[in-house]
C-alpha cells in the first residue's frame, strides 16, 4: 500500500469538526439580550461564527442595530463567554463520520492537529468535555500566538507543523479563515460544504470541497 500523502491533517472546529453552533447561538443571544437587542435565530448564528468570539458578537451586534461603545462591547463580551463556557457541550457534538475519519487517518500514521480561531481555553475545554483530546497532537487557538497571528495568516500552520515534527500537512476547514490560511502557508486545503460558511461553498477556493467526513479520506489521498 503506497504512503498516504500527508503526515499531518490540521482541523478547524466550529463547523468543521464540531457542530457547536446550538451552544453559540444562546450564548450569542444572551449578550443580545443584556444589550437590548433582539435574539437572532440559529440559521442566522451561522452565518456569523467564524474568526471568534469577539467577531462573531462583532456581526450579530452588526445585524441587529450596529456596533455599540468599546467598553459596552467587552462587557457584553464577557456576558457572552460566561455563558457559553458555562454551556460549552450541552448540545455540541462531532459531525457524523468525524470520528470514524480521525480513525482512519491515524491508522494511516497521521499526526491530528486543532487550528481553530477559537479561543485556545475554550477549544480545549470543549475538546475535552467532547473526550476528543488524545486524537490530536496539538491544539492551537486563535489567541495561542497572538490575534495578528490566526487565521488567515499562516502562523498557526506553521507553528502546528513544527510542534508536530515536521511533514507534509493538509488543513480542513468550511470558511475563508481556513482557506486562505492554507494558502498563505502553501499547504493543501479540503473544505466541508456544510459548517459555517462566510462566502458561498463553492466560492471558498479549496483544492477540494466535501459533502461528508466520509469523503475526506479518499480525498486527501488524492491530493
Amino acid at each position: 500500500m503506497s504512503k498516504f500523502p500527508f503526515d499531518i491533517v490540521g482541523f478547524d472546529l466550529d463547523g468543521t469538526l464540531v457542530d457547536s453552533a446550538l451552544d453559540l447561538c444562546p450564548a450569542v443571544n444572551h449578550a443580545l439580550v443584556e444589550a437590548g437587542r433582539e435574539p437572532v435565530s440559529l440559521d442566522t448564528t451561522r452565518s456569523l461564527i467564524g474568526g471568534g468570539a469577539r467577531r462573531m458578537l462583532e456581526r450579530a451586534l452588526e445585524v441587529t442595530g450596529g456596533p455599540v461603545a468599546d467598553g459596552e462591547f467587552e462587557e457584553l463580551h464577557a456576558v457572552l463567554l460566561d455563558h457559553y463556557t458555562a454551556n460549552i457541550a450541552a448540545n455540541t457534538l462531532p459531525y457524523e463520520g468525524c470520528l470514524a475519519a480521525l480513525d482512519v487517518l491515524a491508522g494511516h500514521g497521521c499526526q491530528l492537529a486543532v487550528v481553530t480561531n477559537k479561543a485556545e481555553d475554550l477549544a480545549r475545554k470543549l475538546i475535552a468535555e467532547l473526550d476528543m483530546t488524545l486524537r490530536f497532537a496539538s491544539i492551537m487557538g486563535g489567541d495561542t500566538l497572538g490575534r495578528d497571528r490566526a487565521k488567515p495568516a499562516p502562523d498557526m500552520i506553521h507553528e502546528t507543523i513544527a510542534r508536530c515534527g515536521g511533514g507534509r500537512f493538509a488543513m480542513v476547514g468550511d470558511s475563508t479563515f481556513d482557506v486562505k490560511a492554507a494558502r498563505n502557508a502553501d499547504v493543501a486545503v479540503a473544505a466541508f460544504s456544510f459548517g459555517y460558511h462566510d462566502v458561498p461553498p463553492q466560492d471558498l477556493g479549496a483544492d477540494v470541497l466535501l459533502d461528508h467526513f466520509d469523503e475526506l479520506v479518499p480525498a486527501l489521498a488524492k491530493l
